[in-house]
């Protein structure tokens, strides 16, 4: 018997089904988007209490307290979903293009080349600010190709926009 029997099969490339390649180097975000997340969904919450609160003292019906404890549950399913999503995010930088993916149910791999980037966009709203996040987002000619990434530090998120913008400019001029 050969060695090359006892091998086996050789190993499958990964299918569509499988989008994040092993051969990437991943970086991930920062977890501390996790609480700017929680602090959103926080908010969102309080505010759909308060009017399901006073709608049900004004109206009385007990549908309202069931749907106050349905917005509870749902509330407590979505942190969980939070905390495994901002974990799934990561972007990586290769010689051609940016790799982002994201997604635990729908998994999402963007390809952006650096040529069809038109602009790089960084941004922090004010819990982003307070937690020293930014957002890197790339803009490209078809709207359905922009990607982003989120929960980056800004010194980081400042790189990746200088770096991003000259490999757009360079890989651009050789069209």
């Amino acid at each position: 018997m050969s060695g090359a029997d006892r091998a086996g099969p050789p190993p499958t490339p990964p299918g569509p089904l499988e989008p994040w390649p092993e051969t990437v180097r991943w970086q991930p975000i920062s977890r501390d988007l996790i609480w700017v997340e929680l602090i959103r969904l926080g908010i969102l919450l309080a505010v759909a209490l308060v009017v399901l609160g006073v709608i049900w003292a004004v109206a009385g019906h007990w549908l309202l307290g069931a749907a106050i404890g349905v917005a509870l549950l749902l509330s407590v399913w979505r942190a969980v979903t939070i905390v495994r999503a901002v974990r799934a995010w990561g972007y990586a930088e290769r010689d051609d293009d940016l790799l982002v993916r994201h997604g635990l149910l729908v998994r999402r791999l963007s390809i952006v080349p650096y040529s069809r980037m038109q602009f790089v966009d960084v941004s922090a709203g004010p819990l982003e600010r307070a937690f020293d996040l930014a957002t890197v987002q790339l803009h490209t000619a078809a709207a359905a190709s922009d990607a982003r990434v989120p929960g980056l530090r800004p010194a980081e998120a400042s790189r990746l926009r200088d770096r991003l913008t000259a490999l757009g400019e360079d890989r651009a001029e050789g069209l």
